[in-house]
Order: structure tokens, then sequence, then C-alpha cells
């Protein structure tokens, strides 16, 4: 799965995360293909807990371990 990100908070400010099947992630500057659409999503990260708002799952709320500040706009791509 691919996260292509727009936002504050994130080492840059437009970059792709890829998620391998074995579980381990990567991320890259910039945009980076091949891109096929799998939804949109606007996500605020205040603290430890972050809001989710995806066009294809609806509305999450979720914790995470470590505080941080951020305001993305993502797409995530199969």
């Amino acid at each position: 799965m691919k996260f292509i990100e727009f936002g504050i908070g994130n080492t840059w400010l437009i970059r792709t995360e890829t998620e391998l099947e074995n579980g381990t992630e990567y991320e890259e500057k910039g945009v980076v293909g091949p891109i096929q659409y799998h939804s949109l999503y606007f996500r605020i990260w205040i603290g430890k807990t972050v809001f989710i708002l995806d066009s294809k799952e609806g509305f999450k709320r979720t914790q995470k371990s470590r505080k941080a500040i951020k305001l993305i706009v993502g797409i995530s791509s199969t």
C-alpha cells in the first residue's frame, strides 16, 4: 500500500510512504508512482490523538505512542 501525503508535520511537505507485505515501511520525498487510487483522506494529529476522515472508511480516531502535530491530506494507493 502507498500513501501519498501533502501537508505539515512529516519529514517533507510532499512524501510517499510505502508499506510492504512484511510490515516494514519506508518513505521517499515527492510523489512516487505508480499510483492506483484507493481513497482520499484527511489526517489531523494533535499530541497522541489522530483524527482521520477517509473517503472509503469514514471517520476514525486513534491513539499513538508518540506526540506530534500534523495536518495532512493524502491519497492511499494499492
